[in-house]
């Protein structure tokens, strides 16, 4: 602590570290921000001298000094699923070693019929926002619009922003076309409500993939069972039971999740199924349980998506103030096959 001869004893300001590093205020709140402007062995010696006076920057003090807040706001449909997690965990480390700073807002999977996204919790709170793997109505898209920061979006394509995200129809193309292969024609697809859906891209776009692979292959998508899993373990067991149960059963399960396809594995074992002799499950994703129960997926790097669409904010903010608007950014990153042994040749 640093003692004043007028006033009673106060914490080190932005003053006193100027002082120890031998530089101007102004250098010191480029340097503790990160503006690339200051040279590292200033930032170094700036640095050393705000530990050594145990100096914290005050919030409030430095959003009315540079106009920002430090804080990117991320929209996202679930905060407690796998995917969002670990998707959440990259955009975090990002933010995070670049000196800002993440706003969670859950905005449910669905467009409501009252908005839940309004200017009043935005405006002045955020310095750019990230929307996670949710559709928005076009009133949204305007409210967006209008707070005039960075937007990104990761597993959706909305709006005139930036986009990270995978191919999502390739990715269900690809483990359909391996189901295919080894032979399966009695074939079920387990993903969420189709009506519900319609707001989700990754669903609507894997189901796209799975049905291009069908028709690429000469079966007709409407021999496909469709059930509803809602992308939960359990809602996959219960999935899973209902196709298993039929008289002439699937011998392939496609789960659009390896979240519900570990829950078609869980029925099957119920059952006296045996996997893959007589029957075969798929996943979608990856799941860092994926390995435990053999389950062949398709990869997806979740935590490098949610790297990747920190770092186009990161990038945008980092922009002058008022240059003009670049070229929209496309980042596609690669989904691979993973061959387990959950699958296997077609029982003859």
């Amino acid at each position: 602590m640093v003692s004043r001869a007028d006033g009673p004893t106060t914490g080190p300001t932005i003053h006193d570290v100027a002082r120890s590093a031998g530089v101007s205020t102004a250098t010191v709140s480029r340097a503790l921000r990160g503006v690339d402007r200051v040279s590292p062995d200033t930032r170094d010696r700036v640095l050393r001298a705000a530990l050594s006076l145990d100096y914290v920057a005050s919030p409030t003090a430095t959003s009315l000094a540079t106009g920002r807040t430090g804080v990117v706001g991320v929209l996202a449909p679930f905060l407690s699923r796998w995917f969002f997690a670990h998707a959440l965990d990259g955009v975090e480390h990002t933010l995070r070693t670049h000196g800002l700073h993440l706003l969670l807002l859950n905005v449910g999977s669905q467009p409501s019929a009252e908005p839940l996204l309004d200017e009043v919790r935005l405006r002045k709170r955020v310095d750019a926002l990230l929307v996670v793997s949710r559709d928005l109505r076009a009133s949204e898209v305007a409210l967006l619009s209008a707070l005039h920061v960075p937007v990104a979006t990761l597993g959706v394509d909305v709006g005139p922003w930036d986009r990270v995200g995978v191919d999502d129809a390739a990715a269900g193309d690809t483990a359909m076309t391996h189901l295919l292969e080894l032979g399966h024609r009695r074939l079920a697809y387990v993903g969420g409500d189709v009506e519900q859906d319609v707001h989700v891209a990754t669903a609507v776009q894997r189901l796209v993939g799975v049905r291009r692979a069908l028709r690429r292959k000469g079966v007709d998508p409407a021999r496909v069972r469709v059930v509803v899993g809602d992308w939960t373990v359990a809602g996959g067991l219960a999935a899973g039971d209902a196709v298993l149960g039929q008289p002439c059963p699937p011998t392939a399960v496609l789960a659009a999740s390896d979240e519900m396809a570990i829950g078609v594995l869980l029925a099957a074992r119920r059952r006296g199924v045996r996997v893959p002799e007589e029957l075969s499950v798929m996943g979608v994703d990856d799941h860092e349980l994926a390995w435990t129960h053999d389950l062949t997926t398709v990869a997806q790097p979740v935590e490098a998506l949610g790297a990747a669409a920190a770092k186009l904010l990161v990038d945008a903010l980092a922009a002058p103030v008022g240059a003009l608007r670049r070229e929209r950014r496309v980042v596609t990153l690669t989904t691979s096959l993973v061959v387990r042994g959950s699958t296997g040749t077609a029982p003859a």
